[in-house]
């Protein structure tokens, strides 16, 4: 019987005083075995725990979720955020002596390259396997998915034709010629979005895309999925490629009133099968709290934990759609077979024909 990552949540309601929550956390993480082995072992003291978070993700929303993991196990959790690259460097340079326990990272370029650069060690978690799909998690159980969003084509109808458009594929029509806008390259999620391409139909066919997409492009790149979805709101441009939880905000008015107007403007299609990528976390190599970042990173991949986070970002959750009452909206989808190893492993190729066909 595998216990290792058992022992991390059953080790939870050693120090869970309410009754209720202790029926509750047993449905929904522990089997019964795990439960009476460990109930007798765990002897921590719950007020000296904690884990040391440092995460890429920049939702206040996530503090929430945090907060419970706190209530119902004591275990505190100290979170730090900054940029994902910044995270990365940071690491490799602290080596032994970073105070991060946990990572949590977006994209999946970098976080194949934090686990290209051995900064996560392997976790042998039970809950882990069974609570994240095989494609969303590193095949050495070094890194495991948590939320997941979805790149998608916004159009805006009174300048394009929707009808002709179902899939990235399409965007190369020249009919679409100087109506369609672009993040810059820099933008990890375009340089996944190349890379999902080049692992479905190789290299070749792959530049043939990018040289159509390409030619359809007249105005200058964008820095940003926000000011793309604006200006295909205000007319400027017909289509455009963004990460659809933007879209969601936007509708849902979080970025005020004139952004929503414009929002409503556009009519976003999901491809099918859809380009998924994730957010994603693995624990750290030189851990100090290794049991408290097991332990959470277990509870953040479980339902309750994955819908916490990625309801109120307006992301989906690691195995349904999104409960969220804008991003329900833009309906179901069919993730494509390409895996999350995939995307990081073709990452460089992505940014090297993505400057060669010229995208900026």
């Amino acid at each position: 019987m595998e216990l290792h990552g058992q022992y991390h949540l059953v080790s939870i309601l050693a120090i869970i005083t309410k009754m209720k929550l202790k029926k509750y956390l047993k449905k929904v993480f522990f089997t019964a075995a795990t439960l009476s082995l460990f109930l007798n072992n765990q002897s921590v003291n719950s007020a000296e725990r904690e884990v040391r978070l440092f995460s890429g993700r920049h939702y206040n929303t996530d503090k929430e979720v945090y907060q419970k993991f706190q209530e119902l196990t004591g275990i505190k959790v100290r979170n730090i955020e900054t940029d994902g690259k910044v995270i990365i460097e940071r690491l490799k340079r602290e080596g032994k002596n970073s105070q991060a326990d946990l990572v949590i990272l977006v994209d999946a370029a970098r976080i194949e390259n934090a686990s290209k650069a051995n900064l996560f060690q392997k976790i042998n978690s039970n809950i882990l396997e069974n609570s994240v799909p095989n494609n969303l998690r590193d095949p050495d159980n070094k890194w495991f998915g948590l939320t997941r969003r979805l790149r998608v084509i916004i159009t805006n109808p009174d300048i394009v034709d929707i009808t002709k458009i179902k899939n990235f594929e399409d965007l190369t029509n020249p009919s679409f010629k100087g109506k369609v806008c672009l993040r810059n390259r820099k933008s990890p999620y375009n340089q996944s979005l190349v890379s999902n391409q080049i692992a479905k139909k190789g290299v070749g066919q792959t530049k043939i895309w990018l040289k159509g997409l390409i030619s359809n492009v007249s105005t200058p790149y964008f820095s940003g999925d926000s000011s793309l979805i604006r200006a295909v709101g205000q007319g400027k441009c017909g289509i455009g490629i963004v990460n659809h939880y933007y879209v969601a905000r936007m509708l849902d008015g979080v970025k005020g009133p004139r952004d929503a107007s414009l929002a409503e403007k556009i009519k976003l299609i999901v491809p099918n099968p859809a380009h998924v990528n994730i957010t994603a976390g693995g624990v750290y190599k030189y851990a100090e709290n290794k049991i408290e970042a097991i332990t959470l990173l277990e509870y953040l991949a479980s339902n309750v934990g994955s819908q916490g986070l990625a309801n109120k970002t307006y992301e989906h959750p690691l195995k349904e759609s999104s409960q969220n009452r804008i991003v329900s909206k833009f309906g179901d989808f069919k993730p494509d077979n390409v895996t999350i190893r995939e995307l990081g492993k073709f990452n460089n190729k992505a940014i090297k024909i993505m400057k060669a066909t010229g995208w900026n």
